[in-house]
């Protein structure tokens, strides 16, 4: 397995840094990336509305906390990202809220365009889709296994939606992200946590 560099993980912010960048940008009317079109930053204010409204009303399950809680090999969670990037608003603050059950574990987030080299060690069919999150054992930053970057449902929808060429850019993130709405992040902290249990398994046999 490869091995995330001091670097990288020097780099990274906690979550708290992360929100406080994109509110910065904000306010400058600017979003994280070179490219600072007015749609992404439109979109970044967007997002940033969303993460924090997850951050006040989105709450783990009870079998959510009692798996974290088992958990005894302290990680970090390294999720690469962009203020832009809508499914990372959806995603990011469920697994911040995860990542708090546990004191073993440290979530930590990078910009994507700032670190190509990590980024493409970790693509999707090819491409860079974000967020991805690299699952780290703590003491050596050895990659136990990564998930991304969205779950399985909202992929099959976005697949779904894309075949349909007709279909406006906007209404496809619409019913996306409507999607996110409707499932209320249950999918993502089941299909998430999966993926760390099974990346624990795995660096165990």
């Amino acid at each position: 397995m490869a091995v995330i560099s001091d670097e990288i993980i020097d780099l990274s912010l906690d979550y708290k840094e992360y929100k406080l960048l994109l509110d910065g940008l904000m306010k400058d009317g600017k979003t994280t990336g070179e490219n600072q079109d007015e749609w992404l930053v439109d979109y970044s204010r967007l997002n940033l509305q969303r993460m924090t409204r997850l951050d006040k009303t989105w709450k783990p399950s009870d079998k959510i906390e009692k798996r974290m809680l088992a958990m005894e090999t302290p990680l970090i969670w390294l999720t690469i990202t962009e203020g832009w990037c809508g499914d990372a608003a959806q995603i990011v603050p469920i697994l911040e809220k995860i990542a708090a059950i546990n004191p073993l574990i440290s979530h930590r987030l990078i910009l994507r365009d700032e670190n190509p080299g990590l980024m493409d060690q970790f693509l999707t069919n090819g491409t860079r889709s974000i967020p991805k999150t690299v699952i780290l054992e703590q003491s050596t930053h050895r990659v136990l296994g990564s998930w991304g970057p969205r779950p399985a449902g909202a992929v099959d929808l976005l697949r779904d939606l894309k075949q349909q060429n007709a279909l406006p850019k906007e209404e496809m993130y619409s019913q996306l992200h409507g999607w996110y709405a409707k499932d209320k992040g249950s999918h993502t902290a089941k299909e998430f946590v999966d993926s760390v249990e099974f990346a624990l398994v795995t660096a165990e046999s």
